[in-house]
This record gives structure tokens, C-alpha cells and sequence, in this order.
């Protein structure tokens, strides 16, 4: 039985993480993950375990919608431990933040799509004052999500 760790290619690496290999290239040009080995001949990325850790990590941070800056910063700061445990954790409770107004969002978006559906059930039932007062409802829905989408492209 061999002791060697599996190695990948980048089709495999990207097939498994689910992160397209022209976005490994990528982020590996730009600092996000670590130079990766090349094979002796072919002179292809070749992905042993640890690298398929830190893409995996990348991956997951990448799915959460972080920043390409901010994943940097992440990935630099976890070799360093606990010293960097502060500069992390306000890092993730920034995104965390984000991801919360992203929910509220799309909850709202929800509310407004169910406020349509029974609109246009009221209409098909004939209950125009239903009908007007769901138009009304959904009209004030769409200047909240109006005015949270310009809070955030400011931020």
C-alpha cells in the first residue's frame, strides 16, 4: 500500500470544489491561495491534499459571497494563528453582516412576489377592494426594496 498523498489536476480539483479552473488560475495569480507545484514534465498544476484543503476553504468562503480582497486577507491571516484570531473574526462578522442584509433582502423580494400572487388571485376571484388593497400593499414593498438597494450600493 503507498503512503504518497493523492495528487490532482486542475479539472479534478475544480470538478471537486466546484470552483472552475480558469477561477483556480485565478486565484492563484492574484495571491488568494498558494502557488501551486507543477508536474516535473508536463509542467501542469498538480493539487495534493493540503492544496485541495485550501481551495475547499476557499471554495466555501467564495460561496458565502466574500470579497476576492477580503479572501485574501483571510487565507494570509490564518497562518498566523491565534494572533490573528481578532482581525478574522471581525472579518467573518463583517460578512456575516452582509449576508444578513443580503436574507432581508430577499425576504422582502419573497413578500413581494406572495403580495403579486394574491393580487392576481384576488382579480381572478373578483375581489377588486382585495385586488387594490395587495397593489397598494406590493407598490409600498417596492419603494422599501428600492430604497435598501440604494442604502447598499452606497455602502
Amino acid at each position: 500500500m503507498s503512503t504518497r498523498s493523492h495528487r490532482y489536476t486542475i479539472t479534478e480539483t475544480a470538478a471537486l470544489t466546484g470552483l472552475p479552473a480558469t477561477t483556480l488560475r485565478y486565484y492563484e495569480s492574484i495571491g488568494v491561495i498558494a502557488p501551486i507545484s507543477r508536474g516535473a514534465s508536463s509542467r501542469h498544476r498538480v493539487y495534493d491534499e493540503d492544496d485541495l484543503d485550501q481551495v475547499m476553504w476557499v471554495a466555501c468562503l467564495a460561496a458565502t459571497g466574500m470579497s476576492v480582497s477580503d479572501m485574501r486577507t483571510y487565507i494570509a491571516n490564518g497562518g498566523q494563528g491565534a494572533a490573528a484570531a481578532r482581525d478574522q473574526i471581525d472579518l467573518l462578522e463583517q460578512q456575516e453582516r452582509r449576508l444578513a442584509v443580503e436574507a432581508e433582502q430577499v425576504a422582502l423580494r419573497q413578500r413581494y412576489v406572495r403580495l403579486k400572487i394574491g393580487y392576481w388571485q384576488a382579480l381572478e376571484a373578483g375581489d377588486e377592494a382585495r385586488a387594490s388593497q395587495l397593489s397598494d400593499e406590493a407598490s409600498a414593498l417596492a419603494d422599501r426594496l428600492k430604497r435598501t438597494t440604494k442604502n447598499e450600493e452606497r455602502r
